[in-house]
């Protein structure tokens, strides 16, 4: 384990016993006070827009605000821990404090891998870090291997998907304390369990986002996000302050990697990209444990992923591969609204391609934006591609938050989740998947004031007449009842349909650990082979040094021949002898001699 805190250019950081540096760059600002436990103290202008105080005496969990010349009382941006809500105060944070249980935890390798997607507020009835952890043992006997937790950094009220953080380096209060959420990684590692964090560096939160007030320079005037102003990622204090949150994250809470959100937002003119720095600086720092870093971007981009001669990721070790969800969706569904539009077209082709080679879309003009998209990825290694049949954005982002179960039937989604788990790409699971669950995760917030009503009025808007959904039907983000609705319902896992399911799961996870994993270590690029394509059929062969997978899969209405794969049967649902019945799947497997 790797030192247990990281020093931060900015913030409250220890330099003694009992002495803090605070630190602050607040280019639009003449003058700054620093308020400590009550207690008001100009701090020193250092140069380029740094103010500077050391105070001593200063306990852990001291609270702080800064004052600015007019008045106005901020948090720190590079908070550790907020007091309560976004907009009051930071609490002073000695990270050294935490007592790591599991101080021999060596990570687990990639190909490995199997993530569970979870949302702390929404994983279990209490919604904190705390009551998680007695979940963990669960997850473990099920066969997940990684969290990946949806975004922590501290947002506005207490209810959301954590997409909005404001504070980037203090953990969403709600959910507990930074000695809460080390409990909770410590006790994952426990359980043989990584953690992820998804982290958000391409935008801020509408409330409690004091960057533009302090700095101006922290953003680009002229280049805009969908989500609000860019990033000015080549201003060399915003770099710090971005660069070092995803090394103080992995650092100080031990966590086993990161899932950057849509970095296609993320635009740098530096000579040097910041992502790229940001993986060269996490892989020459954290030495001790494999770190695993995933990328979500529309682009359809690999130069981020690049493997060295050994089959090692260099930078970034996987991209989540929407492509999969969508042509799968299009295909499970028949719906082709929106983004869907672009799988429209033939989407059992789309799909073996996906699975064969990665992208579906590789250079080829999307229908939805008129542009080419994507580049040719069937060079990379399967493992290079994070797959899901769905994850809280696809559930999410509709207007009542259905999940594939509701969409697609209950046999039909089963068939889907046996070619995720049994497909040599790196399976992701949403929480509640694995039993079976049927509530929805919708679209919630905790705004108030003209904030709620912009939001609310905008997410109406957003689904009228979408996917057949009328504005006025979409429930009201900001309510307390669309929050209780998207919790998950435990006592589903022990009712008769959810055990079934949890065993289906169980045994597919079983079967990818002992003979798909060992395939995956040495797999390289060009593997993947489309065999036939049909209406509803997808079958797909991948051929490594030491065995051949071969899956075939029919969803479709009618029945349809067997496709010729080698070696014998790992798996069928159900049990098919010459020909695919609706809604089936056939898994077979070839060792390398036989191969």
């Amino acid at each position: 384990m790797e030192s247990k805190s990281f020093t931060k250019s900015w913030g409250a950081e220890y330099v003694g016993a009992d002495t803090v540096r605070f630190r602050l760059w607040a280019t639009g600002q003449d003058n700054v006070t620093l308020r400590l436990s009550g207690k008001d103290q100009a701090m020193n202008p250092v140069g380029d827009g740094w103010f500077e105080l050391q105070a001593s005496g200063v306990s852990p969990g001291a609270e702080y605000n800064f004052v600015l010349a007019d008045g106005t009382v901020v948090p720190d941006p590079a908070s550790r821990a907020q007091k309560a809500e976004v907009n009051g105060p930071s609490l002073v944070i000695d990270p050294s404090q935490y007592s790591w249980q599991n101080r021999d935890w060596k990570g687990r390798p990639w190909e490995e891998t199997v993530v569970y997607e979870m949302h702390f507020g929404t994983f279990t009835p209490e919604g904190t870090f705390r009551a998680a952890i007695e979940k963990l043992p669960y997850l473990a006997n099920l066969g997940i291997t990684m969290l990946e937790v949806l975004p922590l950094s501290q947002f506005g009220g207490n209810r959301g998907w954590g997409y909005d953080g404001v504070l980037l380096y203090a953990p969403h209060s709600a959910y507990g304390t930074p000695d809460d959420f080390k409990a909770f990684v410590d006790a994952a590692h426990g359980q043989g369990l990584s953690v992820v964090l998804d982290i958000v560096l391409n935008h801020f939160g509408p409330e409690g986002n004091y960057l533009p007030l302090l700095s101006p320079d922290f953003f680009h005037k002229e280049r805009m996000t969908p989500w609000g102003a860019g990033i000015a990622y080549d201003v060399d204090a915003a770099r710090r302050y971005m660069v070092e949150a995803p090394l103080y994250w992995l650092k100080e809470y031990n966590l086993d990697g990161l899932r950057f959100d849509a970095i296609d937002q993320i635009e740098d003119t530096s000579e040097k990209h910041v992502l790229i720095e940001i993986a060269e600086r996490i892989r020459a720092e954290i030495t001790s444990r494999p770190i695993h870093l995933t990328t979500e971007d529309s682009r359809n981009v690999i130069f981020l992923h690049p493997r060295d001669d050994e089959g090692s990721a260099p930078l970034f070790t996987g991209e989540w591969n929407d492509d999969f969800h969508n042509a799968i969706h299009v295909l499970a569904t028949g719906e082709t609204h929106a983004y869907y539009q672009d799988f429209a077209e033939a989407p059992e082709k789309l799909v073996a391609r996906v699975l064969a080679e990665g992208f579906a879309y590789q250079g080829e003009i999307s229908a939805q934006s008129g542009e080419k998209r994507g580049v040719k990825c069937s060079g990379q290694p399967p493992v290079a591609f994070v797959d899901f049949i769905q994850n809280h954005d696809q559930v999410g982002n509709r207007a009542q938050g259905e999940r594939l179960i509701e969409l697609a039937g209950a046999e039909r989604t089963q068939v889907l989740l046996a070619s995720l788990l049994l497909s040599p790409h790196i399976p992701l699971l949403f929480m509640g998947e694995e039993y079976g669950e049927t509530n929805p995760f919708l679209f919630f917030t905790d705004f108030h004031g003209d904030l709620a009503k912009a939001v609310r009025e905008g997410r109406a808007r957003e689904f009228q007449g979408h996917a057949g959904h009328e504005g006025e039907s979409v429930p009201d983000p900001n309510a307390n009842t669309t929050f209780e609705m998207s919790k998950l319902d435990w006592q589903k896992p022990d009712s008769e349909a959810g055990k079934k399911w949890l065993a289906l799961t169980s045994e597919l996870l079983a079967l990818r650990q002992i003979h798909i994993v060992p395939l995956l270590s040495t797999a390289g690029g060009e593997c993947g082979n489309v065999v036939k394509t049909a209406k509803g059929l997808v079958a797909v062969t991948w051929t490594f040094p030491n065995g051949t997978l071969s899956i075939a899969l029919n969803i479709g209405e009618q029945s349809q021949p067997l496709p010729e794969q080698p070696g014998n049967t790992l798996f069928a649902w159900p049990k098919a002898e010459t020909e695919l019945p609706p809604n089936s799947i056939i898994v077979r497997l070839a060792s390398g001699d036989a191969a």
